[in-house]
């Protein structure tokens, strides 16, 4: 069982040397690899993974397409700017591939974990020679996955997968006895931007997680183009999460003065500390109305914007 760490209880600056480290000793003269997303935790580990071993970690931006606007762009310079080369690696085709017909959110989850941890990187494991993989996963995945809540992307050995068996690496998880109060402390303590350390969480499985139903190139523009809006509107909310889910199934609407059967948007906005727990935010009703009017106005096909107000449990921050 992994012993957590608690944020009160958090030495960052002990526990960046101590994990940089164990990063060395056990990557030697070898290669190690990993995923940048830009989220807060495979942010920490890629700064701690590029301390450790420097050049020896070779750090990639899968780009799967579906991901925020401006996403691979946005994320590659910060990084820059802080002396890390990140390779943005081209993937649309092989995810959507893997997405084709599929509408089960534990199937869509695990198509996402195998095309990204089997195609994806046992590709790249090959070409760069690697051995070890650097993983952001925090003890709130585990925690989840191992109670049946719902699989998270990142938890592999913890469910019994031989990851140097099915796919040729070594996981490393320097982060996994932290929950996500303690990886923000450590995230300013090793350098990252406010930007970057005070970004709100954003799921692993990216937009993908946010469509129920099928995952098609049409139906994550919708949801990227709600998504926009709602982190436009709500920037300034201080909320811990906030997001746009779009629904499976079509619903009535009107419009020009004729029905038209259109799309809903589910919008969440959250207060939590580590994501175990988390309350709707009382937004006020006049940024609720924006929101709509605007998703309404801009995002082609949606007839229907709607307000989450379940606390988590027995919702989960995440629709899937």
């Amino acid at each position: 069982m992994t012993q957590e760490i608690k944020a009160s209880e958090l030495n960052a600056e002990e526990f960046i040397a101590h994990q940089v480290e164990e990063i060395r000793n056990t990557v030697g003269d070898g290669i190690a690899i990993n995923a940048l997303s830009g989220g807060v935790d495979s942010s920490v580990v890629t700064m701690i993974g590029h301390r450790a071993v420097g050049d020896q970690l070779k750090t990639y931006f899968i780009d799967h397409g579906m991901m925020r606007e401006g996403e691979p762009e946005y994320v590659k310079q910060v990084f820059e700017n802080l002396g890390v080369n990140v390779v943005v690696y081209d993937a649309k085709e092989e995810f959507y591939k893997a997405l084709e017909g599929i509408e089960d959110p534990e199937e869509k989850r695990e198509a996402i974990t195998r095309t990204f941890y089997k195609t994806v990187f046992g590709g790249l494991v090959r070409e760069t020679g690697a051995k070890f993989l650097l993983h952001g996963t925090i003890l709130t995945d585990v925690d989840e996955t191992v109670a049946g809540i719902k699989r998270q992307h990142n938890i592999l050995a913890q469910i019994g997968v031989d990851t140097e068996k099915e796919f040729g690496y070594h996981v490393l998880e320097p982060l996994i006895q932290l929950r996500k109060e303690g990886v923000r402390i450590v995230a300013e303590a090793v350098g990252l931007p406010e930007e970057i350390y005070n970004r709100m969480p954003f799921l692993g499985p990216a937009l993908a997680g946010r469509v129920i139903g099928e995952v098609t190139p049409a139906r994550i523009a919708t949801v990227r183009a709600a998504t926009t809006i709602i982190e436009e509107e709500l920037a300034e909310s201080g909320a811990f999460q906030y997001m746009a889910i779009l629904h499976k199934d079509r619903v009535t609407g009107m419009r020009g003065g004729g029905r038209e059967f259109g799309q809903q948007i589910e919008l969440r906005c959250w207060e939590s500390i580590d994501a175990r727990t988390a309350t709707p935010t009382r937004v006020p009703y006049e940024t609720l109305e924006k929101m709509a009017t605007r998703i309404i106005g801009e995002v082609p096909g949606i007839v229907s914007v709607t307000y989450n107000i379940t606390p988590k449990p027995p919702s989960t921050m995440e629709a899937i």
